[in-house]
């Protein structure tokens, strides 16, 4: 069982997975050794995973559409087709006004055009309303951290992949898996995460802390949506956060261990004064789901 000192732990590893046992230490009040022991058990046990995630800019696929659709007769060969499509990064069977959503990771607006068209044309669609995201504040699929101006050559990308398998390999690992003395790996390292093209983090798996439901929210703004958007994405119960334009301001996710405190967390959203109209819909199905780190190949170049 999960304790207060575990999900400090979990929260600090999401925010630098690559911090120091004794930062980590420091910041719950516990030994390096007990906090090094207490974190390898969270790993092992599957709770978390550290992995880098790839800011999807660095590959092109800057655009995140996030698509409702309304569905004629039954949804599964729908949700079917949406977990084979690469474009496809989140798919969900929902109770709503819509049956189905999904996210779309694409290059550009005529490929989400395109996409669109192709995802109206899949079996029982009846039509499909798109929400273009703007800033996108969390996302477990992608860094959401400004991504400065980097070239990378074939050795950031060999660092890149293994960090995307593991994101707190040692320096010295790392040097020996790309052929750098240690000093040069963690130089790349600090430029890579500084630079914004790779985050480490500590991937969550829900069943492990009981966070077992989920809730899709959009919603219209009274003001500024993107000064909004900060506000939302600091609430723990936000897993998922993006401003932007089309049906609603904002779009989120929520994720809570039962319904009473997922019902508890969307109070929470609406009692911002900033907060207009609300929609929502219940996540009965998850058909796909891109974690952090989990990319396709053609993404890692070299």
């Amino acid at each position: 069982m999960l304790d207060a000192v575990d999900a400090a732990l979990m929260r600090a590893l999401q925010g630098d997975g690559r911090a120091t046992f004794q930062a980590l230490a420091d910041g719950v009040g516990l030994s390096r050794t007990a906090v090094r022991a207490r974190v390898r058990h969270l790993v092992q046990s599957g709770a978390i995973r550290i992995v880098g995630v790839l800011h999807a800019g660095v590959v092109g696929m800057e655009v995140l559409g996030c698509v409702s659709f309304r569905v004629t007769g039954a949804v599964g060969p729908l949700m079917e087709a949406l977990g084979e499509r690469e474009a496809v990064t989140f798919a969900a069977q929902t109770a709503g006004r819509f049956p189905a959503v999904a996210q779309v990771r694409v290059a550009d607006d005529a490929a989400l055009t395109k996409e669109l068209a192709e995802l109206r044309a899949l079996p029982g669609v009846d039509g499909a309303e798109v929400f273009r995201a703007n800033s996108v504040f969390k996302d477990a699929h992608s860094s959401v951290r400004e991504l400065r101006d980097v070239e990378l050559d074939a050795l950031d990308w060999r660092l890149v992949r293994h960090l995307l398998r593991d994101g707190r390999a040692s320096y010295a690992d790392l040097a020996r898996q790309v052929g750098l003395s240690q000093a040069a790996a963690r130089s790349r390292v600090v430029r890579l995460i500084d630079s914004g093209v790779v985050h480490v983090t500590a991937v969550v798996e829900p069943s492990a802390v009981g966070a077992n439901e989920q809730l899709g929210f959009g919603l219209r703004s009274r003001g500024d949506a993107e000064a909004l958007g900060t506000v939302l994405a600091n609430m723990p119960r936000v897993s998922f956060l993006a401003s932007g334009f089309g049906r609603y301001d904002v779009v989120g996710t929520l994720t809570a261990p039962d319904r009473r405190r997922l019902v508890e967390a969307l109070d929470t959203v609406r009692s911002v004064p900033e907060v207009g109209h609300v929609e929502t819909w219940d996540h009965l199905w998850v058909r796909k789901e891109r974690r952090g780190g989990e990319k396709p190949a053609e993404w890692l170049r070299g």
